[in-house]
């Protein structure tokens, strides 16, 4: 997690050092925000990555003698294939365009958004990949 922290700690810096002189350069509002935007981003994710990095043990990818048999084993839970995030963006969709077109579809688009994401989240307590 070192080196992940680094890269992170070395775009923190290049876009401290980039987002004055686009202002400068451009006085455009809306690019200067969103590069504030990108450093206070990759400050938390190199925190964060830093953090985390001295709470664990050395990982083999940190060390320069270690073996790739030391990396081997499980990695942990990845889900299979899933229909639920199909439905939330859709239900997501209904509920701005609610917003623009009429109350009435916003509120059609928040009660199937209930059942859209209620699925999402128990997805593994029933069903084929049910834990």
């Amino acid at each position: 997690m070192k080196v992940e922290a680094w890269v992170f700690g070395i775009l923190t810096l290049f876009v401290l050092i980039v987002t004055p002189i686009y202002w400068i350069m451009s006085e455009d509002p809306t690019g200067t925000t969103a590069l504030v935007m990108t450093f206070f981003l990759s400050l938390l994710v190199a925190f964060y990555l830093s953090v985390t990095g001295r709470r664990m043990d050395t990982r083999p990818e940190d060390r320069k003698e270690a073996e790739i048999v030391e990396g081997a084993g499980e990695l942990g839970f990845f889900p299979p294939y899933s229909w639920w995030p199909l439905w939330c963006a859709l239900t997501l969709s209904v509920i701005v365009l609610g917003l623009v077109f009429g109350w009435w579809l916003f509120i059609v688009g928040s009660g199937l958004g209930i059942i859209a994401l209620s699925g999402f989240v128990f997805e593994y307590y029933r069903g084929d990949h049910a834990h």
